[in-house]
């Protein structure tokens, strides 16, 4: 999935060819092991004008989002487990919304693990980029209360489309939600987070309390939920490891907090897929950024074969 309109750093789309190169330095046989199916992205749009200043490339990212709603629809109604490596974080609404339509009964919780929030609309994006969005489209939250921006019909219009992908909105409730490593967030979206009491857990508390606390914590949150999807932006990790990603940011986790977190967690049964976003070679040296991903995603991986 190398979608990268929906970031505003131009590279994201080389992330999941960067780790699978990082795969062939390790002599790993990994991708030969799995079914592998590849979305296609609409990056010829990053050529053109960007549309609206306040949801770029929005009628690009609803049929993107579309794609990958329908691709994990049908990888999990094959029984098969989505792991997805995508460019930009902005596909993730796509991924939420195909779990939803494999299993619209079902009360799905969002491990997010990441340094922003992610809950911009386009009432409130300082930058109109549009992977700060993916949870606001799942939520149906506009956060109209707040607004900065006015957008125009026809944004409005395909957003509206957006947060109903599958005919099921909103696609998960606040309570189903838990943010891990959160440190870089807006005024716009930390109304949303005090005024849904929304779990996080900072990186100061994975420090403290441990990863292996962390995880159980955040797996009795969810406790009521019968799915679980975990989200993997590499900026969760601090600025020093994600110099490849194109918004870093400090004070977040290390890759080996990340690594055991991610297995910790993908051992409950309850989880059904998981994603990783935002890894860009171009920001990097080295492949680094690319190379600490792919040993987390082994890790990931092995425990999910055991």
């Amino acid at each position: 999935m190398k979608s990268e309109i929906g970031a505003g750093t131009r590279g994201a789309s080389m992330g999941p060819d960067a780790i699978k190169v990082a795969a062939l330095d390790y002599g790993s046989n990994l991708f030969n092991k799995l079914n592998k199916v590849e979305v296609q992205c609409e990056n010829q749009l990053l050529f053109e004008s960007p549309g609206s200043p306040y949801a770029k490339r929005i009628k690009g990212m609803l049929t993107v989002l579309d794609r990958t709603a329908t691709q994990v629809r049908n990888t999990l109604k094959n029984n098969e487990f989505p792991i997805i490596l995508a460019g930009d974080h902005s596909t993730a609404a796509g991924t939420i919304s195909g779990i939803k339509m494999a299993y619209p009964k079902q009360r799905i919780g969002v491990i997010w693990i990441d340094a922003h929030a992610d809950l911009h609309s386009p009432w409130t994006s300082p930058s109109g980029n549009m992977h700060g969005m993916p949870l606001a489209a799942v939520l149906a939250e506009d956060n109209a209360v707040n607004k900065m921006n006015k957008p125009d019909k026809e944004t409005l219009e395909v957003w509206n489309k957006i947060k109903k992908i599958g005919g099921i909105s909103p696609k998960i409730d606040w309570t189903d939600l838990v943010f891990i490593a959160l440190r870089d967030v807006e005024p716009e979206e930390s109304y949303l987070l005090k005024k849904h009491k929304v779990k996080i857990f900072s990186t100061n508390d994975v420090k403290r309390n441990g990863v292996e606390k962390i995880a159980r914590d955040t797996l009795a949150h969810l406790s009521r939920c019968q799915l679980i999807y975990i989200s993997f932006d590499v900026d969760s990790m601090d600025s020093s490891i994600s110099k490849g990603t194109g918004t870093p940011v400090r004070n977040g986790i290390t890759e080996k907090e990340a690594g055991s977190l991610l297995v910790r967690l993908v051992q409950n049964e309850k989880v059904c897929c998981f994603e990783i976003a935002e890894v860009n070679p171009t920001m990097d040296k080295e492949n680094l950024m690319a190379e600490n991903t792919f040993e987390i995603l082994q890790r990931v991986a092995n425990q999910l074969s055991n």
